[in-house]
């Protein structure tokens, strides 16, 4: 009977329903890590100023970068950033194209560096901004449910944008631009960032 018993609650226990994937309470550095892959995206993108629609697909790819990365190197210097202070490094290649015109391919990449001031806060170095094409830096706050909140301002403008998983494989992310006091806003945007498995060999 105690045989019995034992395997009747061993089959309960492997039968009962997983718990669903949460990114509530990610660090910035399991952010990352999880971030490192190949993406394919579709950026909704609303401008405001001129009542325009955008469509863009992308694709992404993201890989780690060592502490020896001369771009990460030079973006370090560049911000007076002791590069063994970095808790994260990635560089972020891309690719694609615009309902706008399509016979236009729009690329480029980047290197990200996180530094880490406090558990859920710290800054981000990019050796291209996201709204202008030079070294930039922002601050990023991760949120209690798994958002990356990243902040910057430019000469000429403000950037906002807020990360998430839903799924391990699948990131949402939400960016507006601002007028450089942050009382206007010039475009919004919406993108869903879908992981690339490698196919199965034959």
């Amino acid at each position: 009977r105690r045989q019995g018993l034992q395997l009747n609650m061993q089959e309960t226990t492997e039968s009962a329903p997983s718990q669903p994937w949460s990114p509530a309470g990610m660090d910035v550095v399991d952010f990352f890590k999880r971030s490192v892959g190949d993406w394919r995206s579709l950026r909704s993108s609303h401008n405001i100023a001129f009542a325009q629609l955008e469509e863009v697909n992308t694709d992404i790819e993201i890989t780690n970068v060592g502490s020896d990365d001369e771009e990460m190197l030079q973006i370090c210097k560049t911000y007076d950033v002791d590069p063994t202070t970095a808790v994260s490094a990635i560089r972020m290649a891309w690719e694609g194209y615009s309902d706008w015109d399509e016979d236009e391919v729009v690329n480029g990449s980047t290197v990200l560096v996180v530094v880490q001031d406090s558990d859920t806060k710290g800054r981000l170095l990019r050796s291209v901004g996201y709204t202008e094409t030079i070294p930039s830096a922002g601050d990023w706050e991760m949120q209690e449910d798994g958002t990356f909140v990243l902040h910057t301002l430019y000469d000429r403008a403000a950037a906002e944008e807020r990360i998430w998983f839903a799924t391990p494989d699948l990131r949402m992310r939400v960016s507006m631009i601002k007028t450089q006091g942050g009382k206007g806003v010039l475009t919004a945007s919406l993108s869903t960032e879908v992981r690339q498995k490698p196919k199965a060999s034959d």
